[in-house]
């Protein structure tokens, strides 16, 4: 249990997203009777365009930045309990969570990702992700083409038998290739100065996705998406509302390895800009 938690500064990223293949993340049944799709996209509720979770995006980021660092998959999203590794059903939703402060202190990704509140621990989140939206150029672009439900495309696909060889065709509702989501934002909070370096390990993750896929369907060619445009900045303790721009992302937006190939000079920046320094109140 953290007893105390120091915040001495945030990192912001934001930017955009495109879906260079066509993009389903699944929404609720009820969406069914939009067109009657057998798999639907999610949709805002107010203005009815589809949009990116951001809880998709975190969650795809700490699914493959699990696999990446190996740690135990030991906790069942499906029953709410704790597994031994190894142990659980096949359609069962597993992930790692610490559950004692030296696992949390040494842990490559509930220090990023944070810990669910059904941990007999509790320690603090460090990555927010927010919503993405559909770019106003791209919502007047899919406005005027001739797609099968507004703002989506239909893909027909046909599940196989595997002893009959039977074809039993469904439709899946995709958002077309070349949208761009808006408004992308990731806060990373900073408690500890080790916490600099873990950002970089976010970036990374953000790769990760990149070469993978967001949303369902990604075996199938759906799901490829391009982090773009992105500037980075923070704000620090005693100068928090000061926002800094990260030099190289003022004037021109850069992609996730523009940044990585710069990782170290941006290490180099945020040491400058946030430390571990005590909260001065600022003078009236």
């Amino acid at each position: 249990m953290v007893d105390k938690v120091d915040l001495y500064g945030r990192i912001f990223v934001r930017g955009q997203i495109e879906a260079v293949t066509g993009l389903h993340i699944g929404g609720s049944p009820a969406a069914l009777a939009i067109g009657s799709v057998d798999n639907p996209v999610i949709r805002d509720a107010l203005s009815g365009r589809p949009y990116i979770p951001g809880s998709s995006i975190r969650g795809k980021m700490r699914s493959l930045w699990e696999k990446m660092t190996g740690v135990e998959q030991n906790w069942s999203l499906t029953k709410g309990r704790r597994i031994k590794a190894g142990q659980h059903q096949a359609k069962e939703v597993v992930i790692h969570l610490c559950n004692t402060s030296k696992e949390y202190e040494q842990c490559p990704v509930c220090q990023i990702y944070g810990v669910m509140g059904q941990s007999d621990a509790a320690f603090p989140t460090r990555l927010v992700v927010r919503d993405a939206f559909l770019s106003e150029e791209s919502q007047k672009r899919l406005k005027n083409a001739k797609t099968d439900l507004p703002y989506t495309e239909v893909k027909w696909e046909a599940a196989i038998d595997r002893i009959t060889s039977a074809a039993t065709p469904r439709q899946v509702e995709r958002v077309p290739a070349g949208a761009v989501f808006d408004r992308f934002e990731m806060v990373f909070s900073v408690y500890d100065p080790n916490d600099l370096a873990r950002f970089l390990n976010v970036l990374e993750a953000m790769q990760l996705v990149e070469d993978d896929y967001l949303g369902g369907l990604g075996s199938r060619g759906s799901g490829k998406v391009k982090f773009e445009n992105l500037q980075l900045s923070c704000r620090a303790r005693n100068r928090y509302a000061d926002e800094i721009q990260w030099p190289p992302s003022e004037n021109a937006g850069l992609g996730v390895q523009d940044i990585l190939a710069q990782k170290q000079a941006l290490l180099t920046w945020l040491q400058d800009k946030i430390k571990e320094e005590a909260y001065q109140p600022t003078e009236s």
